[in-house]
């Protein structure tokens, strides 16, 4: 992960892009990124969805998003100094505490 951080910063600092990319606008363009991810599924059923990367042209749109959606979550990181392993350990450490095995089952919609 390391690598490619190194390799988007440096995209980035070669461009001159780095004025640009304040926590704001990488939120916002993550948010974009991610509803260009959603945008492939929007119409499909749960059966088609499940199905995407059979499609050799759907799962190439699909992976560019990914790309696209992880790219500017790790540059927004680096920007606020946020490891996101560490950050996502810490919120599972968390949701293990707030839902116990056993417990009362969290709604289809529940987030982590």
């Amino acid at each position: 992960m390391a690598v490619l951080r190194r390799r988007l910063g440096d995209f980035a600092a070669a461009r001159d892009w780095q004025p640009y990319h304040t926590p704001k606008n990488l939120a916002a363009a993550l948010s974009v990124e991610a509803s260009e991810l959603v945008e492939i599924f929007q119409w499909l059923t749960p059966e088609e969805s499940a199905r995407v990367m059979a499609d050799r042209k759907t799962a190439a749109r699909v992976e560019d998003e990914v790309a696209d959606v992880l790219a500017y979550l790790l540059q927004f990181c680096d920007v606020l100094e946020i490891d996101p392993l560490a950050a996502l350990s810490a919120k599972i450490d968390r949701n293990e505490q707030r839902f116990p095995i056993g417990g009362s089952e969290p709604s289809p919609r529940h987030s982590m």
